[in-house]
């Protein structure tokens, strides 16, 4: 069964990652040296902190076994494990991309996501 994370990226720079065939991360990756996901279960709340108020957005579904080595588990907010990608993100690895639209509350309404 695949286990899937999941990156919340602005649309203009997912489709820069297309063109490229591979997504670097956002600032906050590349600041960061790595590219930050969530999990299924972290994944609203990483929205809700990080994204507030931001439309044209998508959510994108990455198979974590097709990551490899590179890819860690990390102590991070209220002593969560939150998966860490230390190397590019191949474009071979994602399994779907959604919009992740505002709601009219101003929340972003998820698809159903499975773990």
């Amino acid at each position: 069964m695949t286990k899937l994370i999941y990156k919340i990226v602005p649309e203009p720079l997912w489709r820069e990652a297309q063109t490229a065939g591979v997504f670097l991360g956002a600032p906050v990756d590349l600041a960061d040296g790595y590219i930050h996901f969530s999990t299924a279960e972290q994944a609203r709340e990483t929205a809700a902190k990080h994204f507030v108020g931001q439309d044209n957005l998508l959510l994108v579904a990455v198979d974590e076994d097709k990551l490899g080595s590179a890819l860690k588990y990390e102590v991070s907010r209220g002593g969560a494990l939150f998966p860490h990608l230390f190397a590019p993100l191949e474009l071979g690895a994602v399994v779907w991309v959604k919009p992740l639209p505002l709601g009219a509350d101003g929340v972003h309404v998820f698809p159903d996501l499975p773990a």
